[in-house]
């Protein structure tokens, strides 16, 4: 069988049967000028869905303006359309430009796959091979050795990469039988670069010693996605006992083994942020399971931070969110009030049996606590401060002054929409307004 009906072949058997169509991650060079001339047609011969493709310009190469050209022709001979994405790159305090511009290109690419669709791009065996070396060499767990998924979701749609199993050579055959132009991507040849050190310098000397390394790389890579499943499963079931609501028990986490409770905590952080390095989740682990009953530790990493209340285990941002200056809101004219980044808005809704509305002035106040605040929650209740209400309620500490105090005049009669003044409210049954604190955070 030759190279180019082989390939089309493994290509046709990746393609899920529900996919409404295919977008060719398209770079100009020959391995996905190879993709993209077997999707066309395979498309053409109505084995595959319609096929675009996107070509995403970090404007990081004077050789940029031939990188278009030479895709918009690849294009315009298989007759697919061409989408030119002009994506920045935005380097993050010690991120490599590596790093900065797959996560850019990753996340442009993502926003323009649509429902069903499949982004299609030609990483074959070298490229894997060369992935998990430089994950190896910096230390990484059983998820970076497993180098990159064949089948990943992906926007609304589904990441696919058929052609790691595939010799680099074999594609390059490919697209030189095809007669496509192509162009080599000079940071490829760069050596300031780890990716272009690792390909010019130290892959041609392995592949002399070992002629078949990138295949057994991909063996390794593969075994350790299948024990990456394991420990994701294990996890998931260890959750299924530690989670409380939004947060996981701390004497639950505590009778784990200590390796199932780094996988659980690692499983659980990564359903939300990027985990901690594997130094600081022991610590973060360590200072959480050995803290006194009454301490509050916080261990922060980036954007994010592990925070501990009672016997419950916190995931929250780096920096909590804390109501602004004193606002003043008049109901009557404008019944929904911004609170401010991450803080969501108060809504003022018709309820009967709420506030008591000719007990109320025209314009209310909403601040953040001062402290010694009180509250009558019910008719026959005894009034309590609020700092108690949240201790009862489990509110934790770090979200309260992110509560936006309700004031009419110099008396408080809400905080948000979780407590208000029973003094203030119309009787049961009687019309009355209530206060609603849409896209709230979390507050236990």
């Amino acid at each position: 069988m030759e190279p180019s009906a082989r390939l089309a072949a493994l290509l046709e058997a990746e393609l899920p049967r529900t996919a409404a169509g295919l977008v060719v991650g398209l770079s100009g060079g020959k391995d996905s000028a190879c993709l993209l001339a077997l999707a066309a047609q395979l498309a053409a011969e109505r084995r595959a869905p319609p096929v675009r493709a996107v070509h995403v310009d970090h404007g990081l190469q004077s050789a940029a303006a031939e990188f278009r050209r030479v895709c918009a022709a690849l294009c315009a001979r298989q007759g697919v359309p061409l989408a030119i994405l002009a994506v920045p790159v935005e380097l993050g305090r010690g991120e490599s430009v590596e790093a900065a511009a797959r996560a850019a290109r990753y996340a442009a690419l993502a926003r323009v796959i649509g429902a069903d669709e499949c982004l299609l791009t030609a990483h074959q065996a070298e490229d894997q091979a060369e992935t998990l070396l430089l994950q190896a060499l910096r230390g990484t767990g059983l998820a970076g050795l497993a180098g990159m998924p064949r089948r990943r979701a992906f926007g609304a749609g589904v990441h696919l990469r058929p052609f790691l199993d595939i010799p680099r050579r074999e594609l390059e055959r490919c697209a030189d039988a095809f007669g496509l132009e192509t162009i080599a991507d000079p940071m490829n040849r760069d050596e300031r670069f780890d990716r272009a050190y690792l390909r010019q310098r130290v892959w041609p000397a392995l592949a002399r010693r070992w002629p078949s390394a990138a295949a057994a790389l991909g063996r390794v890579a593969r075994h350790a996605a299948e024990a990456q499943r394991l420990l994701e499963r294990i996890a998931d079931a260890d959750l299924a006992g530690l989670r409380d609501g939004a947060a996981l028990s701390v004497p639950r986490l505590r009778a784990l083994a200590p390796e199932r409770r780094a996988n659980a905590l690692r499983r659980w952080i990564a359903e939300r942020a990027i985990p901690p390095s594997a130094a600081r989740l022991a610590e973060a682990l360590r200072q959480c399971l050995e803290a006194r009953g009454d301490q509050q530790p916080a261990i922060l990493w980036g954007e994010q931070a592990l925070r501990r209340y009672r016997d419950r285990l916190y995931l929250t941002p780096a920096r909590l969110p804390r109501l602004g200056a004193p606002l003043a809101w008049t109901p009557a004219a404008e019944p929904t009030l911004e609170l401010g980044a991450g803080l969501g808005r108060l809504r003022w809704v018709a309820r009967a049996g709420g506030f008591a509305l000719d007990r109320l002035p025209p314009t209310l106040r909403v601040e953040r606590r001062r402290g010694g605040e009180r509250l009558k929650i019910a008719p026959r209740a005894a009034t309590h401060t609020v700092q108690h209400l949240c201790q009862t309620d489990g509110v934790p500490p770090w979200m309260r002054d992110a509560l936006p105090y309700v004031y009419a005049g110099a008396r408080l009669i809400a905080v948000g929409d979780r407590w208000r003044d029973a003094l203030a409210c119309a009787p049961h049954g009687e019309p009355g307004a209530a206060i609603v604190w849409d896209d709230a955070p979390a507050l236990d």
